[in-house]
């Protein structure tokens, strides 16, 4: 018989957010290195300056300048180590995302140290210049870790249920239900 925390713990969608958060973090970064390796043995500068002009991107931007200055350094041995380390990422993201999509303890685990190992790195970025974009990335990966941990210490040692071959998909939901009633 499963009790109740058992049950909200299999209805859980914080867990579902964040593995397809990072599902798609890993399918963007696959993209990415895909595209890296489309580049190889071409002119990268010239590629994206015909991307400027299709866009009708303003040429003399700081940005765009600067975009161009970094890209035309670009090598194919340097866009060859650009694209697998883009794919190890993307892997790492595909084990955490799929592991929590099956809230497996184990992808838990993985994910809090993942995400945390990388904490210092966003801190020291964020201080050396603050941006939008780095606070908001900081507050994300800070939420994913506390709501893991969290998690970790609502359900100690429960596991989730496997569902047996003879238990269907109506029954699972049914539990689901079952759980949402008796729940204060």
């Amino acid at each position: 018989m499963r009790g109740k925390a058992g049950n909200r713990r299999e209805c859980g969608r914080g867990l579902r957010v964040i593995a397809a958060f990072k599902l798609l973090k890993a399918c963007s970064l696959i993209g990415l290195g895909v595209g890296a390796l489309k580049l190889l043995h071409k002119d990268v500068a010239a590629i994206v300056e015909h991307w400027i002009n299709v866009f009708q991107v303003d040429p003399h931007n700081h940005f765009i300048d600067l975009l161009l200055t970094k890209l035309s350094n670009l090598d194919d041995r340097r866009l060859k180590e650009l694209s697998a380390g883009t794919f190890v990422y993307a892997a790492i993201f595909l084990v955490e995302g799929v592991g929590l999509a099956l809230q497996r303890r184990w992808a838990e685990y993985l994910t809090i140290i993942s995400t945390s190992s990388l904490l210092p790195i966003e801190i020291y970025e964020l201080a050396r210049r603050v941006s939008i974009g780095k606070s908001v990335a900081l507050m994300i990966n800070l939420a994913v870790v506390g709501y893991l941990i969290f998690e970790l210490k609502r359900f100690p040692k429960h596991t989730p249920k496997r569902i047996n071959d003879s238990e269907d998909l109506s029954t699972r939901r049914q539990n689901c239900k079952a759980a949402k009633d008796f729940a204060p």
